[in-house]
């Protein structure tokens, strides 16, 4: 992309990718699997008071099946993604649905909380992490023309169904207690195995056409296929760690408005239903935020990374300004900047995984988007317990938030050091060898070594 003027159309499915027309069907894919992951997630606090009530918890303990089924999704995204490349990328998002629906219906049957740490944190997690990072992944493949677009829509299912969910499963939970609900709920997730089914299995990883391993292979042949599954080598790669920490450092501060901005209101002085609607109104800015950036990115009039600069800056810029607004009292002022941050959060969420093409090259985005999961988690989970240990130092949250959006800032700065991000133009990605012709460089390097007379002498074995 550039700066001089649109991109031309083209007029054949060959430029939207390799797959014409049906690749717009793994976006539907995408739309529906990512909402039964994230959307599902975001509405488990309907579970919340059920659970302390049943069992008789801390609210403390309540709070860990959450914080355990989203550090497993992430920190299981590169075994995830190994499988992908090893294997059929169809296999392992099926696998990922029925392991999400397992984990729900048996949770559903639950009788102590370590139950509920097994089936909701760990199996929906673990399932979670087989879904989300392959679906994505092979969108970002299988899309080139209007990959940002196609990422929003695919993207904007997490505040639709977040959005829509939430009161039906109030109403389920009225209905049929909290055991029915989750019930409901995994037999729901199930869905995402039909998600997975329209992924062709000649769209899958090249790593499928791989030579088999011979039984005399060393144990260095076997770790460097491993490595290459897992996409290690990125990690040697500065492009690739400079963005990674920038996205870690994003995540410090990016997600504190959504734990602690009903917390906010309340606290400047507003009820309990207009804190709740404001997070309702940020959902829906949100949405519209993910597929309007995602349109105006494909036009090409600038560089996706210099897009998602901006927004990232502003994001932090309004996160700064949600305290500030809520020192006047106005429900008007908070209501409005709390608005414009929904709309710049989505707006950066589809970009930040537009640009990893550009970053490895599309032939390594689905082990390198697994890498990100796990190291961006850290700081995911740090930043909001960050904010509240600021608050209860300093009594408000007026720190906090500014703690929050200079970790945007910041991160953007580090982003600037990026190999060409002054350019114009994008420069073009990085290319590597697939993992069958490497293998088969392998095995003939083996062969040659094997046949060698020099093998039986002690200076071949040194």
């Amino acid at each position: 992309m550039n700066n001089h003027g649109p991109k031309a159309k083209s007029h054949s499915g060959e430029a939207e990718g390799p797959n014409g027309d049906w690749s717009w069907v793994l976006v539907g894919a995408l739309f529906i699997s990512t909402g039964l992951v994230f959307g599902l997630m975001r509405i488990m606090g309907i579970f919340f008071v059920e659970f302390v009530n049943y069992f008789e918890e801390s609210s403390q303990s309540i709070s860990w099946i959450t914080s355990i089924s989203l550090a497993t999704q992430q920190f299981f995204s590169p075994v995830a993604t190994a499988l992908c490349n090893a294997y059929e990328t169809r296999a392992v998002v099926m696998t990922g649905g029925f392991l999400s629906g397992l984990g729900l219906i048996a949770a559903s049957q639950a009788t102590c909380l370590v139950h509920l740490y097994l089936s909701m944190g760990v199996i929906t997690g673990l399932g979670w992490a087989l879904v989300f990072t392959p679906m994505m992944a092979t969108v970002v493949a299988n899309i080139s023309q209007r990959r940002a677009l196609a990422l929003g829509l695919g993207l904007s299912s997490i505040g639709i169904f977040s959005f829509t969910l939430s009161p039906l499963f109030q109403l389920l939970v009225e209905m049929y207690t909290w055991r029915g609900a989750l019930l409901i709920m995994g037999g729901l997730s199930l869905n995402i195995m039909v998600c997975g089914a329209l992924i062709r299995p000649q769209w899958c990883s090249k790593a499928l056409k791989k030579v088999d391993s011979k039984p005399r292979s060393s144990c260095a042949t076997v770790l460097r296929r491993v490595s290459s599954y897992l996409e290690l080598p990125v990690l040697l790669e500065r492009p690739y760690l400079t963005y990674t920490a920038t996205i870690t450092i994003f995540n410090a501060g990016y997600f504190v408005p959504y734990v602690h901005l009903v917390a906010l209101s309340r606290m400047t002085g507003f009820s309990e239903y207009q804190a709740a609607f404001i997070m309702s109104a940020t959902g829906v800015t949100d949405i519209l935020g993910r597929v309007t950036t995602g349109w105006f990115s494909d036009l090409g009039y600038f560089r996706t990374i210099h897009l998602l600069s901006l927004w990232v800056v502003l994001a932090g810029l309004f996160i700064i300004l949600l305290p500030v607004s809520s020192l006047t009292g106005s429900y008007a002022a908070l209501m409005a900047i709390s608005l414009l941050y929904g709309f710049c959060s989505g707006a950066l969420s589809s970009l930040v995984f537009a640009v990893m093409p550009m970053i490895v090259g599309v032939e390594r985005v689905m082990g390198a988007l697994g890498l990100l999961q796990l190291i961006e988690s850290g700081a995911g989970l740090l930043g909001a317990p960050l904010s509240g240990l600021l608050k209860d130092m300093t009594g408000n949250y007026t720190v906090s938030f500014i703690v929050a959006g200079s970790f945007l800032i910041v991160g953007t700065l580090i982003m600037t050091t990026l190999p060409h991000y002054f350019s114009r133009t994008d420069p073009p990605p990085p290319h590597r060898v697939p993992h069958d012709v490497k293998d088969r460089g392998v095995h003939l390097e083996l062969e040659h070594i094997n046949n060698s007379p020099s093998d039986t002498s002690p200076k071949g074995a040194q």
